[in-house]
């Protein structure tokens, strides 16, 4: 059983592995007495447990990096339901923890996930990308963000090529009806006809 499949799903007590996912929810299956269920996205939240950080007086360090410290400790864990001895733990065993923000039901429910991790022999490890799917992803990102910046100037000068094109139309119609200082031809008076020339008589 790998880690990182683990999640904690709210309203539901304990950690489940997830098996698959769809838009309406997931289907998940508790580490402790193997039973399979649907778990409804409307009623549940999940939190993928490498996802799940912890305040400190510091920085905030991943749930994985509490375990390790604990695992490491090799204190006999306290009663779960007894919240100043699980206080007193953390107090000895991870000191740097930020008790004003860790609430005691944050801290009960560490102890309960660890006890029952250790009792399954699961791997305290969170998963990490190859270097060349990191690369990869990287690569995508910073396509991604480029795109945009592309289009932006292109459908200007787009913009400006079309406006190019149009002033010239304008003034040649303009240039067309001012030509040498006249008005149009359609709003010239008609010219006056010459008097035909009277013939000699014979």
């Amino acid at each position: 059983m790998e880690y990182s499949k683990l999640v904690a799903v709210s309203g539901l007590s304990g950690l489940f592995e997830l098996l698959s996912s769809k838009n309406d929810g997931a289907i998940v299956r508790s580490i402790e007495d193997g039973t399979t269920k649907f778990a409804a996205a409307r009623v549940h939240q999940f939190s993928h447990l490498e996802s799940v950080e912890i305040y400190t007086v510091g920085d905030n360090v991943n749930l994985v990096e509490v375990f390790k410290t604990m695992d490491a400790a090799g204190a006999a864990l306290p009663d779960a339901k007894d919240n100043a001895a699980v206080k007193k733990y953390f107090e000895q065993v991870y000191p740097d923890m930020d008790f004003g923000r860790v609430y005691a039901s944050d801290m009960k429910k560490i102890v309960k996930w660890f006890e029952v991790l250790k009792r399954k022999n699961v791997e305290l490890k969170v998963s990490e990308l190859p270097e060349e799917e990191t690369e990869v992803t990287e690569a995508v990102e910073v396509a991604a963000e480029e795109k945009p910046a592309k289009k932006t100037p292109a459908k200007k000068k787009a913009a400006e090529s079309t406006e190019e094109e149009e002033k010239p139309k304008v003034k040649a119609t303009k240039k067309a009806k001012d030509a040498d200082g006249d008005e149009p031809a359609e709003k010239k008076a008609p010219a006056k006809k010459k008097a035909a020339p009277k013939k000699k008589a014979e």
